[in-house]
C-alpha cells in the first residue's frame, strides 16, 4: 500500500530508495568518470552544509517514505561531516537502511566511525586486481588502499560488503573470473555493471561496451551459475547463484549483473536523486533537474520543500531512452550527480 505523500510518478513508481551525492570531488580519475586532469569542482557556497542535508533526508524519511539511504559522490569519504549526517540519519523514525558508495580510499581509517555512526553496509568500487590497470583505470596507484579498505570494513561489520566492477573492452575484460574468484575468497558480494554514458568527456561508445551478456559468459566459462530465485522486485542486478560456493553466514554465494544499457530495469525503478548542491533528479539520465537548495535557503517549511520533491518525482519519464536515436547524456558527469 502506498503511503500518503509518497513520491509516486505519473507510471505510478514508487520512490523509496534515495541516492545522497554529498561531493562531486574525488581522489581518483577514473576514465569512465572524469578525464585525468579532473574537473572543476562545483564552489563550497553551492554545495549543500551538513545541516542542510540532514535536514533533507529527513524530510525524505518522515514525510516521503524513504527507507533506503545511500550517501554517494564523488567521493563520499571526501566529507568531513560524513559520520555526523549518518549519524542523524540513523536516529530517524523509522530508521532508514544506510549504506555508502565508495572507492574505498580511506575506508581503512573510517570503517569503525561510520559503523559507530550507524551506517549499515558499503559498495566499493573495484575494476580490477592488478596495479598496473588500477592505475591506467584510475590515474592513481591506490590499489592497496582499496584492498585495505575492503578488509577495514568487513572486519567493522559493514556486511554483506558488495563490490562494483566496470569492465572497459581492452583494458580489464578479461578479468571478470578473477574478480568474482577474489569476492567469493573474501566474502564479498560482486555487482558486475555496463558502463553508462555518463563520462564526463562525453567519448562512451556502445558498440565497445562490455556488455551484460559478455560478462555472464566469461563467468560461466569457470563458474556454474543458476538464476537467483529470490524475488528482484526493484534491485538494479540480476543475480545469479554460484555453485559451490557460501557466504561467511553459511547462504549461498552470488554474483549480479546490472545491465543499465542493455536489460534496462527503468520499469521497477524506485529511486529519487539528490545532487551535493541540493537538485533533484529523478532518473540518473535527466536531463533537468528541481531546485530544492534555493527555496530552502530562502525559508521554504519542510513541506513547501516535500511538495516540491514530489512535485520534481511525478514527471519522471518512463525509462532513460538510451536506445532512443534522440537521446542525448546528462550534462552532469556521474561525479556531479551520484552514484
Amino acid at each position: 500500500m502506498v503511503s500518503a505523500g509518497a513520491l509516486v510518478d505519473r507510471y505510478g513508481r514508487v520512490a523509496t530508495d534515495l541516492r545522497v551525492s554529498l561531493t562531486d570531488r574525488c581522489n581518483l580519475r577514473c576514465s569512465y568518470c572524469m578525464p585525468p586532469e579532473g574537473l572543476p569542482w562545483l564552489p563550497s557556497a553551492e554545495i549543500l552544509t551538513d545541516d542542510e542535508v540532514i535536514r533533507l533526508v529527513r524530510i525524505a524519511v518522515e514525510q516521503l517514505g524513504i527507507t533506503e539511504v545511500r550517501f554517494t559522490g564523488g567521493e563520499p569519504l571526501l566529507r568531513p561531516g560524513l559520520a555526523k549526517i549518518v549519524a542523524a540519519a540513523a536516529q530517524l523514525s523509522p530508521r532508514p537502511t544506510l549504506s555508502v558508495t565508495t572507492n574505498g580510499i580511506g575506508l581503512e581509517r573510517l570503517a569503525e566511525p561510520l559503523r559507530a555512526a550507524g551506517l549499515d553496509r558499503v559498495n566499493v568500487s573495484l575494476d580490477t586486481l592488478q596495479p598496473s590497470r588500477f592505475e591506467r583505470l584510475a590515474h592513481r596507484r591506490r590499489l592497496p588502499d582499496v584492498l585495505a579498505g575492503l578488509a577495514a570494513a568487513a572486519s567493522a561489520g559493514l556486511n554483506p560488503v558488495k563490490l562494483n566492477a566496470v569492465l572497459l573492452r581492452g583494458i580489464n575484460d578479461d578479468e571478470a573470473p578473477q574478480l568474482l574468484q577474489f569476492a567469493l575468497t573474501h566474502g564479498y558480494e560482486l555487482r558486475f555493471i555496463e558502463q553508462m554514458p555518463l563520462d564526463a568527456q562525453h567519448s562512451w561508445d556502445r558498440a565497445s561496451m562490455v556488455t551484460a551478456e559478455e560478462i555472464l559468459a566469461a563467468l560461466q566459462a569457470v563458474f556454474t551459475l543458476t538464476p537467483d530465485p529470490a524475488v528482484r522486485g526493484a534491485a538494479p542486478a540480476e543475480t545469479w547463484l554460484v555453485e559451490g560456493h557460501r557466504t561467511p553466514s553459511g547462504a549461498p554465494a552470488k554474483v549480479g549483473v546490472i545491465g543499465s544499457v542493455t536489460r534496462p530495469f527503468c520499469g521497477a525503478c524506485d529511486r529519487t536523486r539528490l545532487t551535493a548542491d541540493g537538485q533533484v533528479r529523478n532518473c540518473l539520465f535527466a536531463r533537468e533537474e528541481s531546485d530544492l537548495r534555493g527555496p530552502m535557503r530562502s525559508g521554504a517549511t519542510d513541506e513547501e520543500l516535500a511538495d516540491r520533491w514530489r512535485a520534481a518525482m511525478a514527471s519522471k519519464a518512463a525509462g532513460h531512452g538510451i536506445d532512443d536515436p534522440s537521446f542525448l547524456q546528462p550534462a552532469r558527469p556521474m561525479s556531479a550527480i551520484g552514484g
